[in-house]
């Protein structure tokens, strides 16, 4: 294993942060729904829904363009209005807090744990109020957030928990699938995720109602089985029962997701090796924090979140980030947190200390590659950039 920078030449080329791990497979059954004929919502899509559903063990799974979209149609579904509440963290990414926007509705940030990241659940019972409607935990970079907390908080106050799953699939918190037991687990199948569609989303929930809310919402708000329109069995006449969204997945999207779904473990073990190599040689340095982890969860490392200890460095996180790129290592930082950025600073008069634990650890973070088409020897070029910027910089 490498262990000093000296074992390996510099790296040539530029190793992005991450790549999707695409091949034939993926081609073949997009090119057979090219050729079907049938490249819109249809078969292919009720498939991966399917699919997905019995994966993550959810009675009901509907496709759809992004997380966003499942996001707010979790919130539609609710009944969610302007003046309602909804707690999360700020240390999360754009998506999370805008669909609570999108209500007119007003996003409740609470802190997250200093090891893992996510949500506080002891500090929800000080912001819940008569408008609060529900929680929204992010499990960041895989790892899951306290559910039974969570759970029991929700329970108290009569609020519908809707998980933001963006990263974590496949993920399990005490052995539970996350995806089989909140109100709505919201999954992104972006380019950069842990599966992929181009992109993509799947909203999951054991609730019949919402799942027809959410599927008749996902498609102009056009009354049930309108994809079958077109089909020998369907009819030209629908019936529109509400203003409803073009969030609908594609046949050519869930025919990727279909073959993805299915190296779906093979790609999560690769993940893991690759953490599991950083784990080793980051894990002992005084300057470096490895990722936290939890012996009761599955984690799906969707990230590699490492943090500096920067008293041990004579240069900052962003310093940090200009050494990897000039040794080809493509990076990326997890989160800037959403109480910093211009729009809900100036909107809810937030300062950078309002939520110190957001704000500290996210000036210390650098997220490093983490995919299943990463080599061995591109992973041996990552710890060799980040030891060789160690020593060069050690305090």
């Amino acid at each position: 294993m490498i262990t000093t920078p000296e074992l390996i030449e510099k790296r040539t080329a530029f190793l992005p942060f991450a790549l999707p791990d695409i091949g034939d497979e993926e081609l073949a059954e997009m090119a057979e729904a090219v050729a079907s004929g049938w490249i819109t919502t249809g078969p292919k899509t009720r498939a991966f829904e399917a699919a997905f559903a019995e994966f993550v063990g959810a009675k009901y799974a509907i496709a759809v363009n992004s997380c966003t979209a499942a996001l707010h149609l979790a919130l539609e579904a609710i009944g969610l209005k302007a003046g309602d509440e909804v707690i999360t963290t700020p240390y999360t990414f754009a998506a999370t807090a805008e669909v609570i926007r999108y209500f007119d509705a007003r996003p409740v940030f609470v802190d997250v744990e200093p090891d893992t990241l996510n949500l506080r659940a002891d500090l929800l019972e000080d912001v819940i109020t008569d408008r609060t409607r529900a929680i929204i935990p992010i499990h960041i970079a895989g790892l899951a957030a306290d559910l039974d907390a969570i759970y029991a908080v929700a329970e108290r106050h009569n609020l519908v928990v809707i998980d933001d799953a963006a990263h974590s699939f496949p993920a399990t918190y005490k052995g539970r699938m996350i995806g089989s037991e909140s109100a709505f687990t919201c999954f992104s199948f972006y380019a950069t995720k842990t599966i992929t569609t181009g992109e993509g989303g799947m909203l999951c929930t054991n609730d019949e109602a919402w799942a027809e809310r959410c599927r008749i919402m996902a498609l102009h708000g056009i009354s049930k089985d309108a994809w079958k329109r077109y089909t020998a069995e369907g009819s030209w006449y629908y019936e529109i029962i509400a203003p409803g969204y073009k969030y609908n997945m594609t046949d050519i999207a869930a025919a990727m997701g279909l073959v993805q779904l299915r190296k779906a473990e093979a790609m999560s073990a690769r993940r893991l090796h690759i953490a599991e190599r950083y784990h080793a040689v980051f894990g002992p340095s005084a300057a470096l924090e490895i990722p936290a982890d939890r012996a009761d969860c599955r984690h799906a490392w969707h990230l590699y979140m490492l943090r500096l200890h920067l008293d041990q460095l004579r240069i900052d996180r962003a310093a940090f980030v200009g050494e990897l790129k000039a040794r080809n290592i493509g990076t990326s930082v997890h989160f800037i947190p959403l109480h910093l950025h211009p729009y809900y600073r100036d909107l809810y008069h937030f300062e950078p200390e309002d939520f110190p634990v957001s704000y500290r650890e996210f000036q210390r973070e650098i997220s490093l590659p983490i995919y299943s088409k990463m080599t061995d020897e591109d992973v041996d070029d990552v710890i060799a950039a980040v030891l060789d910027v160690v020593d060069q910089y050690r305090a």
